[in-house]
């Protein structure tokens, strides 16, 4: 791993997030990979536990934020003005020096901290719960937004919930791929929407795979949405090819409600 960051080995790739309603491309979720001369392409479920236990997370991690704000920076500036998604760990958590990685990947790069979206997993905050919100706080005076993730398999309370400084959740996986076959799991996803809704904030559904699965979160008010149905994760070309034919898109939409709505008018 140590030879792996030294070689540039480790690169981002890039899972877009759209908005349910409109179906435009809102953010992205920048997500590590390894690309090992011998093994290939490694996911960040096998290496990912290796760098939290041997404390190489912390490198990880901040050249993980450093190259993602720099990229969707350099997205702005060609006018894709997508918000970005970076998942932060226990350990960045608990690090001492963590909020000035934030503070020098945004300075660095020149992103603006309201478009910068650090997710952090339900048990961790509940798990770690005062240091956790001390350093949640602190972000979330910089402008950073907080997005708890893999929502609904914490089991936390909604007085816990209303007492965190955060500004969404994403609904884990698990409920979103049972919404086609189990009433649990369709009930379960409409209480964490009427929930989130209730305390201010914004939902995300990750996993999304079919669009019967789309179609329920969008009937229930879920603002957001993620999954192979609309990309897999992409590296940065095939994100902004990805990004030009989903604008494209969008706007024929657009002209064509717009001739609709004229034409009802006349």
């Amino acid at each position: 791993m140590r030879r792996g960051l030294m070689d540039d080995e480790f690169f981002l790739v890039y899972q877009p997030q759209i908005e349910m309603e409109s179906g435009r491309a809102c953010g992205v979720e920048a997500l590590l990979r390894w690309r090992d001369p011998e093994r290939g392409i490694i996911g960040p479920s096998e290496f990912i536990p290796i760098a939290e236990e041997s404390g190489m997370i912390q490198a990880l991690g901040a050249r993980v934020l450093r190259e993602s704000c720099r990229q969707v920076m350099a997205w702005h500036r060609m006018n894709m003005l997508l918000r970005l998604s970076v998942n932060l760990s226990v350990q960045q958590l608990q690090h001492e020096g963590w909020l000035g990685v934030v503070e020098e990947a945004l300075k660095s790069s020149g992103l603006a901290a309201r478009y910068l979206d650090l997710e952090i997993t339900e048990s961790v905050i509940i798990t770690h719960h005062e240091k956790a919100v001390a350093t949640l706080i602190k972000l979330k005076q910089l402008g950073v937004s907080i997005t708890v993730d893999d929502f609904g398999t914490g089991y936390s309370s909604l007085s816990y919930l209303a007492r965190l400084p955060i500004q969404g959740v994403k609904i884990d996986q698990r409920f979103v791929h049972g919404l086609e076959k189990n009433r649990s799991d369709e009930a379960i996803t409409q209480a964490i929407i009427a929930m989130s809704h209730s305390l201010g904030l914004r939902v995300i559904a990750e996993g999304v795979e079919t669009a019967a699965q789309f179609e329920f979160l969008k009937s229930h008010g879920c603002e957001e949405a993620q999954g192979y149905l609309i990309s897999r994760p992409l590296e940065e070309p095939e994100l902004r090819s990805w990004w030009k034919m989903q604008d494209e898109e969008t706007r024929i939409v657009g002209r064509q409600a717009d001739m609709w709505r004229g034409w009802r008018r006349t």
